[in-house]
């Protein structure tokens, strides 16, 4: 069997797919697997790492502006959007795939729609609540799709193509239950422990806010707090603490870091967390039942992350601020009221594991695969 993943763009887009061709590898003994996406996306990077074959075609997106750099951008992007069909192509007669799955990015596009030209099964997985622009473009060649949530399939026109499968995690962030995480964090002392993060780089006016909820919660010392600020972030972080006198070496209970390299165990133990809503963090959180305050990124395409936010938010599963809402004195508050309600905070773990689909990975793996068995 020979199949071909075509993602890219984001982790986000990239991660199902690994978590798939994974899965196929230990039941597939004989399964060929080829890797496609842009040449200069993340995906070339997280693909080669993980020992997988990557071909690239050339695509890329088109800007809004007409600045001369910008305007030199849509020119390439111009010239890629009618070379990538026959790369595509191309590649499609190298490798004769007997399936081509596309989870998010430019690169999907040239790919699964010139197998579905070929009469190749394709299938198209979208990790956001609301379809992107290539899931939206792919619809009409796309054999099934593959949704988050029940919620997802109204945004279809062809709702009957459409499979709830949920979005894969990671196995490591199953592979301690809650109390051993917290005791091998050396958090095991009865206090809540909050995650706060908003990204591998971080984001400026958060971690602005973040400095404020630091620097109000200390005063209170109810409660464990490990902050990822990101590459970004943290320099400003440390320096807005140190302008307000603060020396987090002694604070026992505070903890901020540049980047966060056990997430699984963190999030594991985490009693609240306050985050972005990007796709994976969203099926992270939902996989886990973990309740949550969202700030949703505007500075996004399509505005994904705040229409990924309330969906948790209408279940009852996560609290959801705009950032241009957001303050640190407003999350604090939010966090202290959902910390002081045991009550509250059950409700909203229940609500947030009501949306989790654990099982992800199989789902994903048995739609393809009846997909297959159904065109043979």
């Amino acid at each position: 069997m020979r199949v071909i993943f075509t993602c890219g763009g984001t982790a986000g887009h990239v991660n199902p797919a690994l978590a798939l061709a994974g899965l196929m590898r230990q039941r597939q003994r004989n399964v060929e697997i080829l890797f496609v996406g842009a040449n200069r996306g993340i995906e070339r990077r997280l693909i080669e790492q993980a020992g997988y074959p990557f071909q690239a075609v050339e695509v890329s997106s088109f800007h809004r502006s007409l600045r001369p750099k910008e305007l030199r951008h849509n020119l390439i992007s111009l010239r890629n959007y009618f070379l990538a069909p026959r790369q595509a192509r191309k590649i499609l007669r190298t490798f004769r795939p007997d399936l081509v799955v596309g989870t998010g990015g430019y690169a999907s596009y040239p790919m699964v729609r010139a197998a579905s030209g070929a009469h190749i099964p394709t299938a198209v997985h979208e990790s956001n609540a609301i379809p992107g622009l290539t899931t939206k473009l792919l619809e009409p060649y796309a054999d099934v799709i593959m949704v988050g949530f029940e919620d997802c399939r109204k945004n279809y026109r062809h709702p009957e193509r459409v499979r709830v499968t949920g979005t894969p995690v990671r196995g490591d962030f199953f592979a301690l239950t809650k109390e051993q995480a917290k005791e091998r964090l050396g958090m095991d002392d009865g206090k809540p422990l909050v995650l706060s993060f908003w990204g591998s780089l971080g984001a400026s006016e958060m971690n602005r806010q973040m400095a404020d909820f630091i620097d109000l919660e200390i005063k209170r010392n109810r409660f464990h707090h490990v902050h990822g600020a990101g590459a970004y972030g943290y320099p400003l972080v440390q320096e807005l603490l140190r302008q307000r006198g603060i020396d987090l070496s002694r604070e026992l209970m505070v903890e901020v870091r540049e980047y966060i390299y056990d997430m699984a165990v963190l999030m594991r133990a985490a009693d609240l967390v306050i985050c972005r809503a990007g796709a994976s963090t969203i099926s992270e959180l939902t996989a886990l039942g973990t309740a949550a305050i969202i700030v949703p990124s505007p500075n996004v395409t399509n505005n994904h992350q705040e229409k990924n936010a309330r969906v948790l938010s209408d279940h009852g599963a996560a609290r959801l601020i705009l950032e241009g809402e957001s303050s640190g004195e407003r999350l604090l508050k939010e966090t202290l009221e959902i910390l002081s309600d045991e009550a509250l905070r059950r409700r909203m773990e229940a609500n947030m594991a009501a949306l989790g689909v654990p099982d992800a990975n199989e789902r994903i793996y048995d739609t393809v695969m009846e997909l297959l068995r159904r065109e043979k």
